[in-house]
Order: structure tokens, then C-alpha cells, then sequence
């Protein structure tokens, strides 16, 4: 079953960022695009390198309007471990949300549940909290926060302009399509 326009379910999480714990909500993302990037586990291999990438790209994501939040089963307190201990992970500018109950790795239907960890899922969610797009790993392959960001541009300007879609390998700029009884077959 698909989870393309599944509204995200009320949540309330402990989070670490920057030296500091916080709570979040889903009232602090709507009104705004948000990633939830999910891993499975702090002290990890594959996942130090994807919330690096992420950080890389952190900028970028910011200036289309787009808040970005990591999600492990951790807690908050393991979260800030690693930022102790990590050089990769000491950088990071975003939110790491805690998700030791599963609250959000059920919702977002990512949960292993006999290891208590969440798989690789990255999701675009939307200013009213609607999923748009959404991609799921195997545990052993890393994802690239560059296609993501690409993904995020291409949900923000179909949603600016319902009636033209996107191709494939669409960037910001490049021709979109109009779909039409006069396209059908001619692509």
C-alpha cells in the first residue's frame, strides 16, 4: 500500500541538536517541506555517512524552505553521545528526532520490528504534512542527499504548478511536461 498523500499522524519527540535537546511536534513542520530521513542506529557504518551527505546539502535544503530531521530508534541522550564522540556526526546543524518508542517509524511504516531499529527511508513531506515522495532502502545501501534534494525541488514546483509534470532527471529550469490527449504517445 502506498503512502503517497498519507497525512502524518500527531507526534511528540525528543530531539538533540547543536548541543541542545529539544521537543518536536508535528505542529512545528507543517507550514513547511520536511525530510524525515530515517536510519537505523547510532554508532553505525552506512549511517554516519548519510547524515554527513545530509549536512553537506543542509544549506541547500534550508533555502527552498525545506526543514530536514534524522530519525533513528535512539534516544536523545544516544544522539548526543555520537555527536560527542563523532566528527562526522559533530557537525550537524539539523534536528535528530528520538524515536525510542517507534512512535514515528511505525507511522511512516519503517520499523523492523524484530530488531527494534527502522530501515533506510527518506520521506518528502509537505506544508500540510502530506507525504509526496518517499523511498526505502535496503539496510546495507547508502542514499544520496543530492536526488533527494532534487526530489524535494521537483514536489515543490508540481505543487506550485498542478497542471505541468516532471521528467526524468528534472532540475529546476529544465522543460516539464504538460500532460494531454496530444502527448499520449508521442514521448
Amino acid at each position: 500500500m502506498s503512502l503517497i498523500g498519507k497525512e502524518i499522524s500527531a507526534f511528540n519527540v525528543q530531539a538533540y541538536q547543536e548541543g541542545a535537546f529539544k521537543t518536536v511536534t508535528k505542529e512545528d513542520v507543517l507550514g513547511k517541506w520536511s525530510i524525515f530521513f530515517f536510519y537505523p542506529a547510532d554508532f553505525t557504518f552506512v549511517c554516519p555517512t548519510e547524515l554527513e551527505d545530509l549536512q553537506n546539502h543542509y544549506e541547500e535544503f534550508k533555502k527552498i524552505g525545506c526543514e530536514v530531521f534524522s530519525v533513528s530508534c535512539d534516544t536523545h541522550f544516544v544522539h548526543k553521545a555520537w555527536a560527542d564522540t563523532s566528527e562526522r556526526i559533530k557537525k550537524l546543524k539539523y534536528t535528530m528526532l528520538a524515536d525510542p518508542t517507534h512512535t514515528l517509524a511505525k507511522d511512516f511504516e519503517v520499523l523492523i520490528e524484530t530488531a527494534g531499529v527502522a530501515e533506510r527511508g527518506s520521506f518528502v513531506v509537505n506544508p500540510e504534512g502530506k507525504i509526496v515522495v518517499y523511498e526505502v532502502n535496503d539496510g546495507n545501501i547508502g542514499r544520496n542527499a543530492e536526488e533527494l534534494l532534487r526530489k524535494v525541488k521537483a514536489a515543490q514546483f508540481v505543487a506550485a504548478h498542478g497542471d505541468e509534470v516532471c521528467p526524468a532527471k528534472w532540475t529546476p529550469g529544465q522543460e516539464t511536461l504538460k500532460p494531454s490527449l496530444d502527448l499520449v504517445g508521442m514521448l
